[in-house]
Formats: C-alpha cells, sequence, structure tokens
C-alpha cells in the first residue's frame, strides 16, 4: 500500500486495531428479520429475532470471520433518520446483546436507513463497539429521498449519553446516493469530507447492495486517508484477495448466503471459502 498523505483531522489510534487486535478484519452482515413496527413484521417475538441474530453470528464467527453486524436490513422500505420509533432502538439493542454476549463488544450495528443516532443508542445499550453510517457527510438524493450527513447530529448524541467508545465505520461514495452516480464531487473530497467529520473507519462500496467496488475505488479511498479503509460490499472468493490486499478488511453478505441474495442465511462453507481466500 502507498503512504497516505497527511490526514484532514488530527491523528488517532487505529479502530480497527483497537476493536479487533488485528490489522485487518472480515465482518459477517446479519440481516434480522422484520422488526416491530415495520411493514412486514408479523408479531414475531424478538427473543425469536435475537435467536435468529445469534445463530447468524455464530456461523460467520465460528468459519473464519473476525465478528458481525447486526442490521434491521428486513425492515425495508428504509426510514429516514430521526424518523426511526422507540421499538426499533428497543428491539435492535436487545437483539445485539444476545450477540455480544457471546462474542463481545467487537459485534457492529447498523440501522437502515442512516439512523446515526438510533444505531449509537442501540449499541451502547447492548454493549456493542461499532456503528455503520452510510450517509455521514455531505448531503445526497438516495432510495428514501433527500438525506444529509448524520456526523453532527450523531456525535453530540453519542458524547450526551457518555458512549464514546462507540466507534463510526462511515461509507465514502455512498452506495444507492447520488454522488456515485452524478459525480459533482471528487472521490477524494468524499474521503476528506468523512474523515474531517471525525469518523474512525471509512468504508468502499459498490453502487448498491451487492456489488462490489473496483480496486481503483479501494485505492483512491485509501491514499487519500489516514484512516482504516474496508470494503462494504461485493466481496466473494474469487475477489477478496485482491480486494483485500488494498485495504483492511471488509464487510460481507450476498456472497455467503445460501441464496447468495442477502434475506437468505449464512451458509458455512460459503463463508470458509471466503475467509480462505482473504487468509483469515
Amino acid at each position: 500500500m502507498s503512504t497516505p498523505a497527511l490526514g484532514v483531522f488530527p491523528p488517532k489510534p487505529s479502530a480497527i486495531a483497537e476493536l479487533f487486535a488485528a490489522d485487518k478484519v472480515l465482518v459477517g452482515a446479519i440481516h434480522l428479520p422484520p422488526l416491530p413496527g415495520s411493514p412486514h413484521y408479523r408479531g414475531q417475538p424478538v427473543e425469536e429475532i435475537a435467536a435468529y441474530g445469534l445463530q447468524e453470528a455464530r456461523t460467520y464467527l465460528e468459519n473464519g470471520f473476525s465478528t458481525a453486524i447486526v442490521e434491521n436490513h428486513w425492515d425495508i422500505p428504509f426510514q429516514k433518520p430521526g424518523e426511526h420509533g422507540y421499538e426499533t432502538a428497543a428491539a435492535m439493542a436487545v437483539i445485539t446483546r444476545r450477540v455480544v454476549e457471546e462474542f463481545g463488544s467487537r459485534i457492529g450495528v447498523s440501522i437502515l436507513s442512516n439512523a446515526g443516532e438510533c444505531s449509537v443508542a442501540a449499541a451502547h445499550a447492548a454493549g456493542a463497539g461499532w456503528i455503520r453510517v452510510n450517509q455521514w457527510a455531505n448531503a445526497y438524493v438516495a432510495n428514501e429521498g433527500f438525506i444529509e450527513g448524520q456526523a453532527a447530529a450523531t456525535t453530540r448524541y453519542r458524547s450526551r449519553i457518555q458512549a464514546q467508545g462507540v466507534r463510526v465505520f462511515a461509507d465514502v461514495h455512498v452506495k444507492h446516493g447520488a454522488h456515485a452516480i452524478v459525480a459533482d464531487r471528487t472521490l477524494a473530497e468524499q474521503t476528506e469530507d468523512a474523515e474531517f467529520f471525525d469518523a474512525d473507519v471509512l468504508i468502499a462500496t459498490g453502487s448498491r447492495t451487492g456489488d462490489a467496488a473496483s480496486v481503483e475505488e479501494v485505492r483512491g479511498i485509501r491514499d487519500c486517508t489516514v484512516l482504516p479503509v474496508i470494503i462494504g460490499s461485493g466481496i466473494t472468493a474469487e475477489n477478496a484477495a485482491e480486494l483485500l490486499g488494498e485495504c483492511n478488511g471488509a464487510i460481507v453478505a450476498s456472497s455467503v448466503k445460501d441464496n447468495g441474495r442477502w434475506w437468505g442465511r449464512a451458509e458455512g462453507s460459503k463463508v470458509r471459502a471466503v475467509a480462505k481466500a482473504a487468509g483469515m
């Protein structure tokens, strides 16, 4: 890897090293069944959803992955930040806590779409160590409509509830977002924006869920930041070695599901194949 230029935020310890005691990480995405309050929820007890999440986490971590992130992916169509109900934060905290009890604070939380404050609340209550926020800086036209970056609100809320230990993994060149389509800001500018707004780890993604980021995009982000960089979508056993050679890890889901789609179940043999290809 090349040496990045001096950053736009004062240097701080690597969140990857501190959370995972490693310089490279593989994260399995746990796509939960519908939660209370969402359109597809049909009354399933939260405890059953928690058992589902825990089993998914075991499949990832017992087959070579470093950790997992708990996501409310079946709560589609996603709400905008500030619209999520108390039931979402409560359910995510209870479910994530079950996973944290077995695997510790290396577990992450992502409440879609872009619910930074809600994610911090759930992660802090559950004892999770980090969250993913897709739109951290700037403003975007996305699937949900006009979405503003959540850095200012999320960091102030995190400080207010004394949850500074919850780290922020923030996307650059956000998938499903206008900047990736119209290219109105350069990749370097977007990278610096996310770092300047105090993210801890930057995420490179493809244009939508399951699409791979290009090697050029990963390098473009990596070379413009002093922060760790991971890939947020599109990792397979076939491309893992090449892409992970350029960064600090990846979040993986679709390629290790039994049906190759986000709504499937993580399959141990596919998880092991990606872990082996990544050298984990």
